[in-house]
């Protein structure tokens, strides 16, 4: 991801990228790269993070303490690790987001609608992700993302099942099933079924390159540079855009 955002922002002739931070430096790159954060000492506007959640108590001391924009695109965050990023909105400005692509940021208001009408009639919820087979966290964060707004529509009252193998009770009609793959190159696909008695209607998204999350995370660095301390997603993003449009 990062190299897609850089030759993106290479592009871009609205924004320049100003360092890079990763583990190892191949040195082809036209700008500086930092094998840690904290020796980082270029000057900035916004830092895009897709990096681990092993690395983002130091990335947030960063951006704490340079007062830097940051947009969150990391996945995997533990409870804790929420709420670190919450405490650390009220200093500085940052937008997070499970999935930074315009389709499915689209998805994500689709669904409420779907789920006032199918969940009263009786549908039952199911929710598959497939991935390449070195993503790390399960389920996506994108997937979680997608529960999570079927859910707020429905009063928070389904439970999330994301394995039966070790149960023998028939499924429970408030629960949203959550299943993962992983396998090969896939760079992200997500079904959203609802299934009721004689019909069946699913969303589908399909990711077939990184570009359209790096597309996303720059636009939404543009969005969130010299922005006021907060917290921030790509719902905020796609508001402006259509303001100024």
């Amino acid at each position: 991801m990062g190299q897609v955002i850089s030759g993106m922002i290479e592009e871009d002739p609205e924004t320049e990228m100003a360092a890079g931070i990763d583990l190892r430096d191949d040195g082809h790159n036209s700008y500086p790269v930092f094998t840690d954060i904290e020796s980082c000492d270029a000057q900035a506007d916004c830092l895009i993070d897709f990096s681990s959640a092993a690395g983002l108590d130091a990335m947030l001391d960063y951006c704490v303490d340079k007062k830097l924009p940051c947009v969150l695109c990391t996945t995997g965050l533990s409870e804790e690790q929420l709420g670190r990023v919450r405490e650390a909105s009220h200093r500085i400005p940052i937008l997070k987001s499970a999935n930074m692509c315009l389709g499915i940021n689209m998805l994500l208001k689709i669904l409420k609608e779907a789920a006032g009408i199918l969940a009263p009639a009786g549908f039952d919820i199911e929710i598959v992700e497939k991935h390449h087979n070195l993503k790390l966290d399960a389920p996506s964060g994108t997937a979680l993302a997608l529960a999570d707004s079927i859910n707020e529509e429905l009063d928070g009252a389904y439970e999330y099942v994301y394995d039966r193998s070790g149960r023998r009770t028939r499924r429970e009609h408030k629960e949203i099933g959550i299943s993962a793959v992983r396998g090969g190159t896939i760079v992200g696909d997500h079904d959203v079924i609802f299934a009721g008695t004689d019909e069946v209607v699913t969303f589908s998204h399909r990711a077939y390159s990184k570009a359209v999350f790096g597309r996303g995370a720059v636009q939404a660095a543009k969005f969130l540079a010299g922005r006021e301390p907060g917290l921030y997603d790509m719902g905020d993003v796609i508001g402006e855009t259509m303001k100024t449009e």
